[in-house]
């Protein structure tokens, strides 16, 4: 199925509908896993409205993603209690080691890293979660390991 039937099923039932913009951006998401520009423009077209008024929502809200994420989602938590036990070292870390910066994918699409403002996991800071898994105590070591663990095996 070509992308663009798969979106004409996905939005088929917002279609006219000018106030179902996030329902339809997030059935699109989850349907694709990511809003690629194509998406964007289908779901105007579908909701009678302009590319920019769908880009304008889709960018006001942190959870909708414009490329397309990793086979593993990396999360730190950057909250207070994380944040003074060395989340940032950790952020540091996986940037050099993956080779991409917080809120980007690697090449290979086996890894998204992103910061998070908080978990609320504070006993365990600093907190590294991938995919479900929750990390907690985090070091920078810790961090190298289990990447090369998920690089490996996962």
């Amino acid at each position: 199925m070509s992308l663009h039937e798969q979106l004409a099923l996905v939005l088929a039932p917002y279609r006219g509908e000018k106030g179902a913009t996030i329902p339809a951006l997030q059935a699109v998401q989850k349907a694709l896993g990511y809003l690629p520009e194509e998406a964007i423009s289908e779901t105007a077209k579908s909701l009678c409205l302009s590319e920019n008024e769908i880009y304008g929502v889709a960018t006001f809200y942190a959870h909708f993603r414009f490329e397309k994420e990793g086979e593993h989602m990396v999360r730190i938590c950057s909250g207070t209690a994380c944040h003074v036990r060395g989340s940032p070292r950790i952020v540091e870390t996986l940037e050099e080691k993956l080779g991409i910066h917080s809120g980007e994918t690697t090449k290979d699409h086996k890894f998204s890293l992103e910061r998070i403002a908080c978990f609320g996991s504070c006993a365990l800071a600093p907190v590294m979660v991938v995919d479900k898994t929750i990390y907690g105590r985090m070091t920078t070591t810790k961090a190298r390991q289990i990447l090369d663990e998920y690089q490996d095996t996962k």
